[in-house]
């Protein structure tokens, strides 16, 4: 885990921690999209919340501030992959924050004796695709 972290920090991307009376209730992070350069500008969301945390306005405060953080690191489009189509609060709170449904790939995960389905779900940042990115070749 430290490893991922260092990397995503040598990277630049945001990685945020919540905090609540001292104690660690959550954290977020945006990473890499695709490898690829064409998707440079686009990022994916990782957001854990711990069990005694939920249902608090956690995740919500770490997806806006990772959503702003990103927008001011230039990125255009935010990418949720929610590891189950079960996952009904995860899916409302990408929703609330502005993210669309954008398919799901079903039955391509199998953890805790069951498949799990891939839902993905999408969110454009500052101007989104309406212009091209000011480092764009």
């Amino acid at each position: 885990m430290s490893r991922r972290m260092q990397a995503l920090f040598d990277s630049g991307y945001p990685y945020i921690v919540a905090e609540v009376d001292g104690v660690i209730a959550g954290y977020a992070y945006a990473a890499s999209y695709r490898p690829r350069p064409a998707y440079r500008f686009s990022v994916e969301d990782s957001i854990y919340v711990d069990p005694g945390a939920q249902r608090k306005g956690v995740g919500r405060a770490l997806l806006e501030r990772l959503i702003v953080e990103c927008e001011r690191r230039g990125y255009r489009q935010m990418i949720a992959v929610i590891g189950d189509s079960a996952q009904t609060p995860s899916i409302a709170l990408h929703r609330a924050a502005g993210f669309r449904m954008v398919g799901t790939v079903e039955n391509v995960g199998f953890k805790f004796g069951r498949w799990l389905d891939s839902v993905n779900m999408q969110r454009a940042l500052g101007q989104g695709a309406t212009t091209k990115p000011q480092s764009a070749t």
